[in-house]
């Protein structure tokens, strides 16, 4: 469908304009902002980005309190590149006066609360750079006859759904996030939800009977504990086709596969052992819980048998056959998968903790995505240094960050390496720059 015309300051070509303004592209301002601090004036870059959010937020619905990152804080925003920067999570530790509260606390696993204000004061250095509020409509080539030298990122900004605005740069990052999964069938509403909206959901239950959480990961887990924790009077019903949860692998030989050179050992290795490595350690990241969690549920489990007030209950290898909704809650049928027995379970509302999948790049790049090679597998081409591998015809930098973890590893849509992505993003669009003087002789 044809897009209405555009207006906007199509007259200036940014060096750089990045899709998204989460973590992985705020780690990317960051290191621009240090790039050009120390770089002679012809190797500077500007930048702009484009966050359809109207302010900075980073999984603002699973802010749970006491939850804690998986991560260490050292695998911030710029540390692993620049451990003197100004921008590392010690830095604002003493921004806030808690460096040495912080340091007598022991951990290497704040809170994700706290981790998540970190961001955000992050973020508040680069509010002239960013546009909140404007959704990425579609990225086009800039018109011309030639080799595309340049791109035009479409935007619709809040409050003017009406009116597109164009903006020109010479390269692209793309960073969008990963979208909430629902299992087959399964339609989000007042009383279901993903578990990406739970607290912005939760406040709307008065005094709650029974409440369902399906989904055996991290996400599960914590939302089970939540609000087991915050409804002593409900029911809570944890539902997964797991016998029991199982716990994350992150013994210090295992997280190995984090490492930054673990991405330059996954990137060229063949597809099969590719494929392997991504096998072997799925329990790093994928449908495992934090054993202290694990030991803290069970053991609430175990006290409420003591005391014969159960309220938490584990239906374990078992699974939502059918779903039915109203205005009074929920209705569902819970199958036991070893001998199909059923069980209907009247509540107030359930919670799909099951994950999140890693949207098409492309499906923003319009025509762009004709340029697009792929591999055999169907999977898109990317370089190692997270460039998008391209017909001759596209000269401009297409870059991902996230939808990469077929040719980078485990690391892709994880915190691990992202200060040293973003630093190998900006040498490749400065190496570009130097290669091929002509792709930046448009006007700026």
């Amino acid at each position: 469908m044809p897009l209405p015309p555009t207006n906007g300051p199509a007259d200036r070509v940014h060096d750089l304009a990045g899709i998204g303004f989460g973590p992985s592209n705020l780690a990317l301002a960051v290191a621009l902002r240090e790039h050009n601090a120390t770089a002679a004036e012809g190797d500077r870059l500007d930048a702009v980005f484009f966050e359809k959010q109207p302010a900075f937020g980073w999984h603002r619905g699973m802010l749970i309190d006491g939850a804690t990152m998986q991560v260490s804080f050292l695998k911030d925003l710029a540390t692993m590149r620049n451990p003197a920067s100004e921008f590392t999570f010690l830095q604002y530790l003493k921004a806030r006066g808690r460096l040495v509260d912080f340091i007598n606390h022991k951990t290497l696993f704040p809170t994700r609360m706290e981790f998540h204000d970190y961001l955000e004061w992050a973020a508040g250095h680069f509010t002239d750079q960013v546009h909140y509020g404007a959704e990425v409509v579609t990225v086009r080539p800039v018109p011309g006859d030639g080799p595309v030298e340049a791109l035009e990122i479409v935007v619709r900004h809040a409050g003017r759904s009406d009116e597109l605005v164009a903006h020109r740069a010479r390269n692209v990052v793309i960073a969008t996030g990963l979208e909430p999964v629902l299992p087959p069938g399964v339609t989000a509403g007042e009383r279901v939800w993903h578990s990406h909206e739970l607290l912005h959901r939760i406040d709307r239950l008065h005094e709650p009977r029974r409440l369902l959480v399906v989904g055996a990961g991290q996400s599960g887990a914590e939302v089970t504990e939540y609000l087991h924790r915050r409804f002593p009077s409900a029911e809570i019903c944890a539902v997964f086709t797991k016998y029991g949860y199982t716990p994350a692998d992150d013994s210090p030989f295992a997280n190995r596969i984090f490492d930054p050179e673990a991405v330059d050992h996954f990137y060229t290795a063949p597809e099969d052992v590719k494929r392997m490595l991504l096998d072997y350690h799925r329990s790093t990241n994928y449908s495992v819980v934090d054993l202290e969690l694990i030991d803290e549920l069970y053991r609430r489990v175990y006290q409420e048998k003591v005391t014969g007030e159960r309220r938490l209950r584990i239906l374990n290898a078992s699974r939502i056959a059918e779903l039915r909704t109203d205005s009074a809650g929920v209705r569902a049928v819970v199958e036991f998968l070893p001998t199909g027995e059923r069980t209907v379970l009247e509540a107030d509302a359930v919670v799909y903790a099951t994950g999140y999948r890693i949207g098409d790049p492309t499906a923003l790049l319009g025509e762009v995505a004709e340029h697009c090679l792929r591999l055999p597998d169907g999977g898109l081409r990317v370089e190692r240094d997270y460039r998008i591998a391209t017909t001759e015809r596209v000269r401009c930098g297409i870059y991902l960050q996230g939808p990469t973890e077929h040719t980078h590893g485990l690391t892709a849509t994880l915190l691990s390496t992202t200060a040293l992505r973003v630093g190998e993003i900006i040498e490749s669009i400065v190496a570009a720059r130097a290669a091929a003087p002509p792709s930046y002789a448009l006007s700026t």
